[in-house]
Parts: C-alpha cells; sequence; structure tokens
C-alpha cells in the first residue's frame, strides 16, 4: 500500500506563496489583519482507498500520513469520508462523536499521528453524531495533536442529473451552519468540503478573512468530476489569489459510488502545481507564500472591487457565530 501512495504524479515543485501564519490555535470569525509569513511549506494530498472496513480505512490513512510526514510535509491533508463508504446508508453506521478528550477510533487516531509527526493535519471529513443530528465533518489537528476546529460541510449535496447521477446528503445529513478559519503553524486555512468549492461566497469571505490557502476535502463523482473538479479549483484560486488544496478517496471499483479522485493542489494565478489520477496515491508540492503577495501585487483585485456598486456580507460576524 505505501508504494502505491507514493506513486501518484507531482507536476513541478511550486513556485509559490506569502502569507500565513505562526500562531497556532485561532479559529476566526471575522474580518482579520494579513497574518505573518511563515515563508514555505511541504503539503502532502493522501488520496486514499476506502473500503467498507472501518479499521482498514484507519489504519491505511494512518500510514499515509505516517508516509507522508517521512517525505518533510508539515501539512497533510485526508479525503471526505475516508473512514468509510460514501452513501446515506454508511453515514448513521459510522459516524463518531468528535469530542476532546476523545475514544472515537477515528478521532483518536488523527490526534495521535499529528502529534507524533509533529504536522498540521486537515482530516478530509468523517460522520459525525451530535446532539441527534449527523453532519459531515473536518477536524483541524495541530502538532501536539490537539484538536483546533472543525468545519461541518455548509453546503450539502443534494443534486439530481437523470439517468446519470442523484444523491441527497440531506436525507441523512444536517449543514454546518459557521464557516472555519484556522490559524496554524502550516498557515491560515479556510475549510471547505466537497460541495461547499460550488459557492465562490463562501470562498470570498475566508479571503477576506485573511486565508491565503483554501483546503477542500472532495469526493466528486465521476459525471461531475472530469467538467468541474479541477475547473472549480481553478476558479476559486484565481478569484482570490489563494493556494487551493482538493483532496479525494481513491476511486473503488467495488465500490456503489465512484469517486473522480484527481486530488490537485492550485497556485494563486490558477496553475496546476501537483496533480494524480484516480489511483491511491500521495500528491506534495512545496508551497512558497510570497506568491500569494506577488499576484495580489500585480493584480490588486481586492483594492479595486466597486463597493459603491456591491459587497460581500459576512453575516457570521454580524450575528456572533463563534464556529463550531
Amino acid at each position: 500500500m505505501l508504494g502505491r501512495l507514493r506513486a501518484c504524479s507531482s507536476i513541478a515543485p511550486s513556485r509559490v506563496l506569502r502569507g500565513l501564519l505562526h500562531r497556532p490555535r485561532t479559529v476566526c470569525t471575522k474580518a482579520m489583519a494579513d497574518p505573518a509569513h511563515p515563508g514555505k511549506v511541504k503539503v502532502a494530498l493522501c488520496q486514499l482507498h476506502v473500503t467498507p472496513d472501518k479499521e482498514q480505512n484507519i489504519t491505511t490513512a494512518r500510514a499515509a500520513v505516517q508516509d507522508a510526514s517521512k517525505n518533510g510535509a508539515k501539512l497533510v491533508v485526508l479525503p471526505e469520508m475516508w473512514n468509510c463508504p460514501y452513501s446515506n446508508d454508511s453515514f448513521p453506521t459510522y459516524a463518531e462523536e468528535i469530542t476532546e478528550p476523545t475514544s472515537s477510533p477515528s478521532v483518536q487516531m488523527m490526534s495521535e499521528v499529528a502529534k507524533a509527526h509533529n504536522i498540521t493535519l486537515v482530516g478530509g471529513s468523517i460522520p459525525e453524531r451530535s446532539n441527534g443530528k449527523l453532519y459531515n465533518t473536518c477536524c483541524v489537528f495541530d502538532g501536539a495533536g490537539k484538536l483546533l476546529a472543525k468545519h461541518r460541510k455548509t453546503h450539502l449535496f443534494d443534486i439530481d442529473i437523470p439517468g446519470k447521477m442523484t444523491f441527497k446528503e440531506s436525507l441523512t445529513l444536517s449543514p454546518g451552519e459557521a464557516p472555519t478559519v484556522i490559524d496554524t503553524p502550516a498557515g491560515r486555512l479556510g475549510i471547505g468540503i466537497c460541495y461547499d468549492i460550488r459557492f465562490p461566497e463562501l470562498a470570498m469571505l475566508y479571503a477576506q478573512r485573511g486565508v491565503q490557502m483554501l483546503v477542500y476535502p472532495g469526493a466528486f463523482n465521476t459525471v461531475t468530476g472530469p467538467l468541474h473538479w479541477e475547473l472549480l479549483a481553478r476558479a476559486r484560486a484565481v478569484d482570490n489569489q489563494c493556494f487551493v488544496l482538493t483532496c479525494s478517496p481513491a476511486r473503488n471499483p467495488d465500490a456503489s459510488y465512484q469517486a473522480w479522485g484527481y486530488s490537485t493542489i492550485i497556485g494563486p494565478f490558477a496553475e496546476v502545481l501537483a496533480t494524480c489520477k484516480h489511483e491511491p496515491g500521495t500528491v506534495y508540492a512545496e508551497l512558497d507564500f510570497a506568491q500569494v503577495q506577488e499576484r495580489r501585487t500585480n493584480l490588486p483585485l481586492r483594492q479595486q472591487k466597486r463597493h459603491d456598486l456591491y459587497e460581500l456580507v459576512d453575516k457570521t460576524v454580524q450575528r456572533g457565530d463563534r464556529g463550531l
């Protein structure tokens, strides 16, 4: 498995970025000044083979994170619903409570492996059970294994393409109620999950709060994936002049839901820095944060916005949300 996990191809190491910050543990809920500059960071996207065997999925994820750390990654990302098959039947069965301290196996593994390797871990997503509801939830851990924040998928995947794809997450899952911005040693991150990437307003809100890296664990399918997966990632990057990371499960021919794969790292000029195909593997790139400031200086879009004609309203700040 580890040999396969190294097999994903990389397009050139990144030339890219500036800006994120060192302060650990701030979940941001309002506009903030630009963060300090950690310089460069090596990131890894773990495209995992997911099966109905939860214990095996946890073992596979742990090994992939360990391998990524050994290869120098300081920010590691897992895919959407990496501990279970992507189906409404599976979500209630595989769901875990997300608390600290925890005995939930997926959450415990993520905390342990982040601490053991002193990395920032964006834990893809798992089904979360909380107060009688189920959520599609991403956990972010620091190098001490501490849960920094969790993002509950804001926009649920409810689509109906006749003859091709019908899926309604809302049959089992509830939507999250807040955006999630986290300050980590690897930078200031804005988190979305899969379908969240289709909504540019969320990404714009993140950019307004000083985020310079958008991270989207996702499981696009083989109907929309070929046309929209890379297109949307590049669009969010060029709109907000920041890095975009998308991390998918590998395609499993035996699964009822076929994930597109193609986990990808996009630069702030919408360039593809690294990607892979649909097999299990890990995608690496070193992000140069100076490129974010360079792109924003060369094309000063934020200063050129016509606020006299339109504006982005952050309603979560207005109502005093504190995230999850």
